[in-house]
């Protein structure tokens, strides 16, 4: 007859198997993870946590042209890129009247501020705004948003650019 092993031994050799195996699978997960690129430290916007921002956030593509979505570091915050090509917040203030330019993108107003090399583009007429800073030489601002504009309006329009320039039949480029 073998011999027969107590509950208790078999219970404690298993305890033990399972936490070998445990921590050799924490020690592949580690290995595979350091090789993870980092996330993208990004300031968040001083209305980072106004629930307006969530469908918004929830929404946002998983790439951009050829540029794929990576985490950030702060809430309500989105990056493309590596490095980012395209880094968007949500909960910045919603810019009063101005003279900027301003254009229309599939019902999404922008107010559009040139840069070297980032532009920023910023949602008017809804609140909280969501803010874009992108590479132009990087990405196509039609790109940009002609693919997030089905994200931002999740934040309803109050109102809208006086002498617009509707953007909407423009093709994107890639």
């Amino acid at each position: 007859m073998p011999a027969r092993r107590s509950p208790a031994r078999s219970r404690a050799t298993m305890g033990r198997g399972t936490a070998a195996a445990l921590l050799g699978l924490l020690g592949l997960l580690g290995a595979s993870l350091a090789g993870c690129a980092a996330p993208v430290a990004v300031e968040p916007a001083p209305d980072a946590a106004n629930p307006a921002c969530a469908p918004l956030m929830i929404a946002l593509p998983d790439t951009l042209g050829d540029a794929a979505l990576r985490k950030t570091t702060s809430q309500a915050t989105a990056a493309w890129g590596d490095p980012s090509a395209v880094v968007l917040r949500c909960g910045v203030p919603a810019p009063g009247p101005t003279t900027d330019r301003c254009v229309t993108v599939n019902g999404v107003d922008w107010v559009i501020e040139e840069g070297d090399p980032y532009y920023t583009l910023t949602t008017y007429g809804r609140e909280p705004a969501t803010e874009i800073l992108l590479d132009e030489g990087r990405i196509s601002s039609a790109t940009v948003l002609a693919s997030l504009s089905g994200a931002v309006e999740k934040v309803p329009a109050t109102r809208q650019c006086v002498g617009q320039e509707d953007l909407a039949s423009l093709p994107a480029a890639g």
